[in-house]
């Protein structure tokens, strides 16, 4: 056997075997004997069949899968034995496959296009800069978190009148539906100009309106029309009930609803504990994106020679129902992720950055307890907390713990890359970040 490889740039090579018979013959033997043992074939004892009679019934296939196999495991030990960092996956020159005469040959050529990883340096200094944002906690947001939390907590009544800030429950009148499903209209969500048609209005009044004028956020507008979506122009819509909310007072109630029995007894304690579960909040939102940011960056300042032609063809191949167009249109997409993965094993490999099991067994434990929010969980339930993580990281056939694993080395790849990188944080409102970001 022969195995030689044909380098055509940088990215790309052919992989070329040469087989002959002393090669594959035995195994080929071995195939024909097994069968001649196991083989059920009307008119020959089981056990007893002749080498000859399998040779002419089944030879062929068994040489094609025989060959097959070999090659396949020998290019992958090819690739293994000399580090080839592929790219993608070895594709076989199809055109030679065909052209073999299995009938009558003794002597096969293969042939396999491989795409490669190329030689690249990652430099994770002070000369690298990232732009980001930190969103500002101001009074503006605390008012408007807590007057949240107050309706939330509240009570709801249900008055004879509507008034600003209720929820008008009732039906879209829809010709021909004689029962039309329920849908909600907050009338926080209606252009101010408009709010007067739905002020003073009782169960059973009709209100006639245009959405698409009163209600201007278009997900907010799709919600109240719902199944009548394609719905234009003036509707009506008839009024069944009326609800409001009475916002819950700052007391140990609330306290106590929103933050666990006992958790915070004063309202400086529990507007203090707000602000800090909304800084936290934002940070994590904050946080991705300043990781985009640092992906982009990386992704822009490194130059990275990729295989395209290879690549392009290999995902056709891997993808039998995607069309030219929708490969050369989402490949951009593709080569960053690409990128992206390569920079980050580079660095990892480079600053010795591992992943160990115990991080994942952490990262799963702080996962499930974060699931029960606020309230935290029982002391039972944390007692059998080891149980739960096993469960959890065996579920899915093991994907949850690759799935874990893969965050927790994202996570730790950015941890190293914000110490060492200059990052310049822009202090930005809610609204200001909502409109940059």
């Amino acid at each position: 056997m022969d195995i030689q490889l044909d380098q055509i740039s940088k990215t790309e090579a052919l992989i070329k075997i040469n087989l002959k018979e002393a090669d594959y013959q035995p195994n080929v033997e071995e195939k024909i004997r097994e069968y001649s043992k196991k083989a059920d074939i009307k008119g020959f004892r089981k056990g007893k069949i002749p080498k000859s009679v399998i040779q002419r019934m089944y030879g062929k296939s068994i040489l094609v899968d025989e060959i097959n196999n070999l090659v396949s495991r020998q290019v992958m030990d090819y690739i293994k034995e000399n580090e080839i960092q592929l790219l993608g996956e070895p594709l076989p020159n199809q055109e030679k496959v065909e052209a073999l005469d299995w009938d009558n040959g003794s002597e096969f050529d293969f042939e396999y296009s491989i795409g490669m990883a190329p030689d690249f340096e990652v430099a994770v200094d002070k000369k690298v800069k990232v732009d980001t944002y930190s969103i500002k906690i101001d009074d503006k947001l605390m008012t408007e978190t807590l007057d949240n939390l107050k309706n939330q907590f509240g009570e709801t009544t249900n008055p004879e009148t509507s008034e600003d800030g209720d929820a008008l429950y009732g039906y879209i009148q829809v010709e021909g539906v004689e029962e039309p499903a329920g849908t909600t209209l907050e009338l926080k969500e209606v252009e101010k100009k408009d709010q007067k048609k739905f002020i003073g209005k009782k169960s059973g009044d009709i209100i006639e309106f245009d959405p698409s004028k009163s209600i201007k956020d278009e997900a907010i507008r799709a919600q109240f029309l719902g199944d009548h979506k394609e719905l234009s122009g003036k509707i009506k819509f008839e009024i069944k009930n009326i609800n409001r909310v009475i916002p819950s007072e700052l007391n140990q109630d609330m306290f106590d609803k929103v933050f666990g029995k006992d958790a915070v007894k004063s309202e400086e304690e529990f507007v203090e504990k707000v602000k800090s579960a909304i800084t936290e909040n934002y940070n994590k939102e904050t946080d991705g994106y300043t990781h985009l940011k640092i992906r982009d960056a990386f992704i822009e300042n490194i130059k990275i020679e990729l295989p395209d032609t290879f690549l392009k063809r290999w995902l056709k191949v891997s993808n039998k129902d995607v069309t030219d167009e929708q490969i050369e249109q989402e490949y951009p997409l593709y080569t960053n992720d690409l990128k992206w993965s390569m920079i980050k094993s580079k660095i990892a490999k480079d600053n010795e950055l591992k992943v160990e099991h115990e991080e994942i067994v952490e990262a799963a434990k702080a996962m499930i307890r974060q699931q029960f929010g606020s309230m935290g969980m029982s002391e039972q339930m944390e007692a059998n907390i080891d149980a739960f993580t096993t469960n959890y990281l065996q579920g899915e056939n093991g994907n949850n713990y690759m799935k874990l694993q893969e965050s927790v080395f994202n996570d730790k790849i950015v941890s190293f890359i914000k110490e060492k990188v200059t990052i310049k944080a822009k202090d930005v409102t809610v609204e200001e970040y909502r409109e940059k970001a």
